[in-house]
């Protein structure tokens, strides 16, 4: 459980904010955000990024795929507005202090046992960059980011802002009519405000004072996450990120995964496109969606329609598919 106590006058300062960022480096936990990240549908197409392009990415790839229990925390910085852009994140990223870097990554290493925080040996790619000092650290984290961030989630943002901005402005509605104690009681189950504390759960055990709370809405999370400030005992205010509420507005950008079953049936690839298909898409918007190229989704898409799984139409300019009744019975009626 993480306890943050805050006073009036940190609650007052409290505040809410979108970030970009935020939702790419958070497909990078081991743990916390998802219990299965491979069973998600957005958590999974990044980590295939990851594994396609480990030469371009060496720092994030093993920090996801080989490091456990911590993301450093300057990889995802707190968002100093309602909404910054990711080139003004990245940027952030890039400047960060190098002792705050090295200092990061030593918690990443030793771990932090009063906080449950268990070390690892650093990867062979960040021992090479931490070699070279914290300034080149940040420098080359603030490439891949940009990196991962063009071939992961760029075709996705507008759409999922809106969504975030939605929630914010929810959020915004509780506070006017009901209050900052209901406000954060809305939040998610996880997530509970009593006596000028907020009781987060987690399996991490984290008691602190804070100045105030940043509080990020997530269409990666499924349940509440906090950035706490490992390396300097609260410095740094915490960052409360938690699951938009409307999971029906969110699936509208995340479709929801395959089941096991179909995938093995199908294969990944044309199981997840049967599953995006309960509404009509074209090519383009699922080779959006799924981070593949026009190509490949007709193939497997043509694959889907002779077997009879997809039906599809003339809609302008476009074609559109859409799940048959078999195909839904098979995806398991989503």
């Amino acid at each position: 459980m993480i306890e943050l106590t805050v006073d009036a006058a940190g609650l007052a300062r409290s505040r809410f904010a979108v970030s970009p960022l935020h939702e790419a480096v958070a497909t990078l936990l081991p743990w916390g955000m998802r219990p299965a990240p491979d069973a998600d549908v957005w958590v999974a197409r990044a980590r295939r990024v990851l594994r396609r392009h480990r030469a371009r990415l060496p720092l994030l790839s093993e920090l996801a795929l080989d490091a456990g229990g911590y993301v450093p925390d300057f990889l995802s910085p707190h968002p100093v507005g309602p909404s910054p852009s990711v080139e003004e994140e990245l940027e952030r990223v890039r400047c960060t202090p190098p002792e705050r870097v090295l200092g990061e990554l030593r918690a990443l290493q030793d771990g932090r046992p009063s906080n449950g925080l268990a070390g690892c040996e650093l990867p062979p790619a960040v021992r090479r960059a931490v070699a070279r000092g914290g300034a080149y650290v940040a420098r080359q984290a603030a490439d891949e980011l940009r990196s991962y961030w063009e071939l992961a989630f760029a075709p996705h943002w507008e759409t999922a802002r809106s969504v975030l901005d939605a929630e914010v402005e929810r959020c915004a509605g509780v506070l006017a009519r009901q209050g900052a104690a209901r406000l954060f009681n809305s939040l998610h189950p996880g997530i509970r405000w009593a006596d000028g504390t907020l009781l987060v759960e987690s399996r991490f055990q984290i008691t602190l004072p804070v100045p105030l709370v940043i509080v990020v809405p997530s269409l990666v999370a499924t349940r509440p996450a906090v950035a706490v400030d490992p390396t300097r005992d609260g410095a740094r205010p915490p960052m409360l990120a938690h699951p938009v509420r409307d999971k029906a507005v969110a699936d509208t950008v995340i479709p929801a995964a395959p089941s096991t079953e179909t995938a093995q049936l199908l294969g990944p690839t044309r199981a997840a496109l049967l599953a995006a298909l309960a509404q009509p898409a074209s090519t383009a918007q699922l080779a959006a969606r799924h981070f593949l190229s026009p190509a490949t989704v007709s193939y497997h898409l043509g694959v889907l329609h002779r077997a009879g799984l997809v039906t599809r139409t003339r809609s302008g300019r476009s074609t559109l598919y859409r799940r048959t009744p078999n195909g839904s019975r098979l995806a398991g009626g989503r």
